[in-house]
């Protein structure tokens, strides 16, 4: 039997072990872990967790960076079936606090240096977590025996990752072991080059954990039985180690990228093994395509488009419309994967002509289980098997997919999505605010920026740095304005709702397309 065959974690992590228990499975600053040595640990972490009450179907989080330690109690907890909830460390106490009220987590692992942010989230809850630092955890784990199980199931959930909603508060998106190993079959039966890993391949995690673009990497190198890398997180020099460390993937944002091929080091390190470069979050400017593949000649560019709740790509742009003189299908999001179905659809669901935009929609055994504890929500987005994206898009005649605008008002700034609800709510705290809106502008380093454009109360005075200091204490960082406008009155239409697009319109003036 294939490894792609295999469905679950549990049958993965069996079948390397046997097949290969002496290469080795993740790595983290030379501290490394074999296939054969991780099936051991991973059943003395399932009994550790069993000590603390978890079993099937409970929550677990983690708060930290990315490390090898987080991919362990993942992978071990999804084996039985207990659902891993890793927190963005960026978050700002109150966002992590209401994470972790939403799971219902009984334990909350926290990484090193993070024992003070994790207390002040837990105690504005009035049930919180059992909190575990990593030395503890670690000692539990060699002391736990290593005892068999019951394994969950292809169906069970094992991943629950939160995404900003427009609401304001973030949505549990739970994804269960077919959504995440599903699409491997039909790839590899499609006989894509991409999909398929030779023995000595490695592949670079350093994308946020809490993102799909982080976690979604160990779990690539788990369903081809590869090295992962594992970095605590993103660094142009980190991941100029990593390709002197042998790397042969890596999944990046272009923001990054730019920075690592413009870091004075990509001139001496050597990246001729490096066989493929995904990214994602935006299209590739052209000029950095040129400078990419001057740097990382061996390297065949992937654009993947995705979302939390399609567990990741659903679209791709092969390596063969990557042109270095530019193309119409550069601009594009790519065509869908293998054993994924896209379409876009009017507000009534009907398929649109090609090239009228609509909204894009997704069938795919990649599609969410739905969101956590929100039955309308997910009503709203998964319908007869269909997920609803939320992005503006028109599909051309050979099925690329040309993404236009965010029906949902998203921001990606830098590869994070920020959500304007959010930050309009915590704004209209402010004493001096009457009305806010928040809106994407064009930034050349970070694809968007974050604005909010603000109405003073009656007789009230405005400072925009005073705003940007009042949303640091509310918000994670990347959320901030990097800019305010203070305006008279806001744009609005009949019904009275604010007309965000007249806000973004003179920002984008004399582009095509509203996303950058």
């Amino acid at each position: 039997m294939a490894a792609t065959q295999k469905l679950t974690f549990d049958e993965l992590i069996r079948h390397w072990a046997q097949e290969k228990p002496d290469a080795v499975a993740l790595e983290q600053e030379g501290d490394a872990i074999t296939f054969g040595e991780l099936e051991v640990r991973s059943r003395q972490i399932v009994s550790m967790l069993a000590s603390h009450g978890v079993g099937k179907g409970d929550r677990i989080a983690w708060l930290g960076k990315n490390a090898r330690h987080y991919f362990e109690l993942f992978y071990s907890a999804a084996r039985v079936g207990a659902v891993m909830v890793p927190i963005g460390w960026r978050l700002a106490p109150p966002e992590i606090a209401y994470i972790l009220g939403d799971t219902g987590a009984k334990v909350l692992f926290i990484d090193e240096g993070f024992d003070e942010l994790a207390a002040k989230a837990c105690g504005q809850m009035d049930s919180p977590p059992e909190i575990i630092d990593t030395p503890t955890a670690k000692a539990q784990i060699a002391a736990a025996s290593a005892d068999e199980f019951t394994p969950a199931g292809r169906d069970d959930a094992i991943l629950q990752l939160y995404t900003s909603g427009t609401t304001g508060n973030p949505k549990g998106a739970v994804l269960t072991n077919g959504n995440l190993f599903s699409l491997r079959l039909p790839a590899e039966e499609a006989a894509q080059p991409w999909s398929s890993w030779d023995e000595d391949e490695a592949i670079l995690i350093c994308m946020p954990c809490a993102h799909i673009g982080g976690t979604g990497l160990g779990i690539m190198a788990m369903a081809a039985g590869i090295r992962g890398i594992v970095q605590a997180e993103f660094s142009p020099e980190g991941v100029l180690d990593g390709f002197e460390q042998g790397i042969t993937r890596l999944f990046i944002v272009p923001a990054a990228l730019q920075m690592v091929v413009q870091h004075p080091r990509a001139k001496t390190t050597d990246m001729s093994g490096v066989k493929y470069v995904m990214y994602g979050a935006a299209p590739i400017p052209l000029d950095l395509l040129r400078e990419a593949v001057k740097t990382i000649p061996a390297a065949g560019f992937l654009q993947c488009y995705g979302m939390t709740e399609t567990t990741g790509t659903i679209a791709m742009l092969p390596p063969d419309d990557h042109d270095l003189e530019g193309n119409q299908r550069m601009r594009s999001a790519g065509k869908a994967v293998p054993g994924a179905e896209l379409k876009v659809v009017d507000e009534n669901g009907d398929e649109l002509p090609l090239g009228e935009v609509g909204e894009l929609i997704c069938k795919s055994p990649s599609n969410m289980a739905g969101y956590w504890n929100l039955p309308e929500a997910t009503a709203n987005s998964l319908k007869d098997g269909w997920m609803y994206t939320g992005d503006a898009a028109y599909m051309d005649e050979d099925g690329y997919v040309y993404i236009q605008d965010r029906i949902k008002d998203m921001i990606i700034s830098g590869g994070e999505n920020v959500y304007p609800a959010q930050v309009e709510s915590a704004i209209y705290g402010h004493p001096a605010v009457a009305e806010v809106a928040v809106i994407g502008v064009p930034d050349e380093t970070w694809g968007e920026a974050v604005k909010a454009c603000v109405v003073p109360k009656p007789g009230a005075t405005v400072e925009p740095n005073d705003i940007i200091a009042f949303t640091r204490e509310r918000l994670a960082g990347f959320k901030v304005p990097k800019s305010i406008d203070v305006i008279d009155v806001m744009p609005r239409n009949a019904s009275g709702k604010i007309l965000r697009r007249e806000l973004r319109a003179p920002y984008w003036e004399g582009r095509d397309r509203q996303v950058n």
